[in-house]
Formats: C-alpha cells, sequence, structure tokens
C-alpha cells in the first residue's frame, strides 16, 4: 500500500538499530528521506548502508546523537532540521533505564529514566511541531511500550516515564489537531532487539505474549510507517499496541 508520504522528510531518534532502525527503515522503503540518530559512529554506518540497502535510496542522513537528555533529544532534532531543510515526520525514541522494582529503583534511576524517556522526548516534539503546524501537515509518532498500558514490575522507572508520555501526546494531539499534525505512539511488545537481550533469553521472550513469538523490529517499523501515513490523518492521541496480545486490558 502506497502510505501517500513519499518526499517526505523525517527525523527518527535512537535508531541506529532496534526499533528505531525498524521505523528508519520502514519510511525509507516508502519515499520519505530519513536522519538517524545514535551515539556509535560504526552502527550508525552500519544502519545508513542497511536502510539504503531496502529502500535503493542513497540520501540516509547521518547524526550522532546522545537523545538520553533533554538537552541531546532538542540538539537531534535541530541537527535534523538544518540537514534535512525540514521535518515533516518525527519518531521520538530512546534507549530504556535499567530494570528495577520498587526495592531497588533509586531516585536518580527514576530521574535518567525521565530525561530519557520523557523529557527528551518533550524537547523533540517542542522543536518540530510548530513548523508542522505552520505547513498545515505533520507526524509524530513515539516509540513507547507496552508498559503504558499494563505496567512492568521489574520495569518500574520506564513504566513511570513512558506512561507520563502518553498523557503529554494525548494533550498535545487535541490541541493541535485542527492544524494537520497528528500525534500517536506505537506501544511495542516484546520485540527481539538488543534491549531485550539483556534481560531474558528468546525462549522466555517468546512466552511474554499469548502469541508465543518474539517481535520483529521490522514488522514494528511498518506498523510506525503506518501511523506517519497519509491515510492515518484520522488517527490521532491514540497508542497502537504492537504486542502479539501481551496487554490483558481492555481498554487498548
Amino acid at each position: 500500500m502506497d502510505l501517500g508520504i513519499s518526499g517526505k522528510k523525517a527525523a527518527v531518534a535512537a535508531s541506529s538499530a532496534g526499533l528505531g532502525l525498524g521505523a528508519a527503515k520502514a519510511l525509507a522503503v516508502d519515499g520519505v528521506q530519513v536522519a538517524i540518530s545514535g551515539r556509535d559512529p560504526e552502527k550508525l554506518a552500519a544502519a545508513k548502508a542497511e536502510i539504503e540497502a531496502v529502500s535503493g535510496r542513497s540520501d540516509v542522513i547521518v547524526i550522532e546523537a546522545d537523545v538520553s537528555s533533554p538537552a541531546g533529544g532538542r540538539g537531534f532534532v535541530e541537527a535534523a532540521i538544518a540537514r534535512l531543510g525540514q521535518v515533516d515526520i518525527l519518531v521520538t525514541n530512546a534507549g530504556g533505564p535499567p530494570p528495577g522494582s520498587f526495592a531497588n529503583t533509586s531516585l536518580d534511576n527514576y530521574q535518567t529514566a525521565l530525561d530519557m524517556n520523557l523529557l527528551s522526548m518533550i524537547e523533540m516534539c517542542r522543536v518540530a511541531i510548530p513548523a508542522m503546524q505552520e505547513r498545515g501537515w505533520g507526524r509524530v509518532c513515539a516509540i513507547t511500550s507496552v508498559g503504558v498500558k499494563q505496567p512492568i514490575g521489574f520495569l518500574l522507572a520506564s513504566s513511570v516515564a513512558r506512561a507520563g508520555l502518553t498523557s503529554f501526546l494525548k494533550i498535545t494531539a487535541r490541541e493541535i489537531a485542527a492544524s494537520g499534525v497528528t500525534v500517536n505512539s506505537c506501544q511495542p511488545g516484546t520485540h527481539w532487539t538488543d534491549r531485550v537481550k539483556k534481560i531474558m533469553d528468546e525462549d522466555a521472550a517468546d512466552k511474554t505474549n499469548p502469541a508465543n513469538i518474539t517481535g520483529d523490529p521490522d514488522h514494528f517499523g511498518q506498523a510506525v510507517a503506518f501511523l506517519c501515513s497519509e491515510q492515518a490523518r484520522f488517527i490521532t492521541g491514540t497508542g497502537l499496541l504492537v504486542d502479539g496480545g501481551q496487554a490483558t486490558g481492555l481498554l487498548d
């Protein structure tokens, strides 16, 4: 399906691997010029080559950036605008804080999670959205977590920060809806990424959901691309679960 976004320009944060890379690949395949970010130059070079190989493009912009802080998030989007000329599509993303429960999550760990998974994303939006509003078209899709719908006890700080971001996205989506800019989130369950590999083995990952499979980051990226499409222009303020049925609540 043609998503109607060929020729658009996208900034995809934390996209040298995992879910961010999956989103960047999907957007590029649909004709979007993407700016990717990461902290490791070698991983960024490999991601650029992978995106260009699957999309047939040769114009992927590489920005070395650490988006784990508000200043880092703002700096990445500012650099993407400078390099691309404008940003029509913003995919916010970042790594996750270390696992922890109530008993062993320190106040510093909460602050790290808030900086990385809430405040950095807010700053990305604050930079990108006003120009989208002026042009009358824009898409924001935040990569969050199934943990915003069904909190994950051993990822307490992450669940808390991402729930806060979800509230910010919902309020912002309603405030700017009339301008032609949509704001949504894509909420992954367990996908086979480097972060998941540090927490559990593949057999355990498969058992986190009733489908008994681990998610594919490329398939997840295609869900992100759909939320950024022309066809999704009437979808805003929502969160799309991509979780193999992991979340058990009725209000998805």
